[in-house]
């Protein structure tokens, strides 16, 4: 008896995107109603200028689904055609059940679906994922989802994270191309730096007035670290896409910090031809939502176009990281 294998896919590519960016607007003045900072301290040091946080009526699951519903209508594709939903997530409040059997039940599917937790990573992991299941050839169509409620896991206190964090979702739909439209993922982690980015406490307690936990970072760790390990991991996914520098049309990083952005650009020598996404400005570190965010804001400012090609690189607790080189896809309303 031989055992029968799914037909492999030649190529996979994001079809269409959605995203989801909560109504409220924070300024850093409201920040630091409760944070004692100022507006020019955390431009300067963030370069942010503004976040989303998202509103007491607004879940995760909700924003999920409200990202997914644009990114289907993108992509042409309907709800029945997809075969697997991943969420990449940490601030879904429950371990069990997961947000995306939820998140699929919302959108009428009944396919596989699961949470990954990969920090602000998250989304270029799930689009690795997505695209290995789509050529493999054991889903014709995969439906990824970044998403983050960081305002819910926020000391307003805390200088090291209270200006940084924020809410969204993007959403992205993978399946069968003509061409190759997802290159090959450069990945990893390192495990020795598990303690930069951290919760505390943890589920089981412990020592704490709190009653839930909260995100805590070490920000200078991770400056030092960013900015120049993920130069090398940039290169190498252009080295396994075949793709040149110079041939880029945008540079999309994990929207962390302007400051993290414009060193890394600089460290990559990205050439002034490419177009930077910074959204960070606008939308804060919205962890594994904030490439998919800085996609859709690049596009709909005319800043890149549908068909551009675009290195995505991000990195975050773990620590943990991975980046490719992908196209631009269409964009939902």
């Amino acid at each position: 008896m031989t055992i029968q294998q799914s037909t492999d896919t030649a190529h996979a590519a994001m079809l269409g995107l959605g995203v989801h960016r909560p109504e409220r607007l924070v300024t850093n003045d409201e920040i630091c109603e409760v944070l004692d900072s100022s507006d020019e301290w955390i431009q300067t040091r963030s370069g942010i200028r503004t976040r989303r946080f998202a509103g007491e009526d607004e879940t995760l699951i909700g924003m999920s689904v409200s990202a997914a519903e644009r990114a289907l209508a993108a992509s042409g594709v309907a709800a029945g055609q997809i075969g697997c939903v991943i969420v990449a997530t940490s601030t879904y409040p429950e371990h069990t059940p997961a947000s995306a059997p939820q998140v699929a039940a919302a959108l009428g599917i009944t396919s596989a679906a699961f949470d990954i937790s990969a920090g602000c990573a998250g989304f270029c992991h799930a689009l690795n994922l997505a695209s290995s299941m789509v050529r493999s050839g054991a889903e014709s169509h995969v439906l990824v989802i970044g998403v983050e409620q960081l305002s819910r896991f926020m000391d307003p206190t805390d200088r090291g994270t209270a200006f940084i964090f924020a809410d969204g979702a993007g959403a992205v739909v993978v399946g069968p191309s003509d061409a190759p439209g997802i290159g090959p993922t450069a990945w990893g982690s390192d495990g020795t730096q598990a303690h930069v980015i951290t919760q505390s406490p943890s589920c089981l307690g412990g020592h704490s007035d709190r009653d839930h936990p909260v995100v805590q970072m070490e920000g200078t760790a991770v400056f030092r670290w960013a900015p120049f390990a993920m130069a090398k991991v940039a290169h190498e996914a252009l080295d396994l896409a075949g793709v040149g520098v110079d041939e880029l049309d945008a540079f999309i990083p994990h929207q962390a910090n302007l400051r993290i952005t414009q060193t890394l650009a600089k460290n990559i020598q990205i050439p002034d031809s490419v177009a930077i996404a910074t959204d960070v400005v606008d939308s804060g570190n919205t962890s594994a939502a904030s490439v998919p965010l800085a996609i859709e804001a690049m596009l709909r400012k005319g800043e890149a176009t549908v068909g551009d090609t675009a290195l995505l690189i991000a990195f975050g607790a773990g620590l943990s990281y991975a980046g490719q080189v992908v196209t631009l896809p269409p964009l939902g309303q």
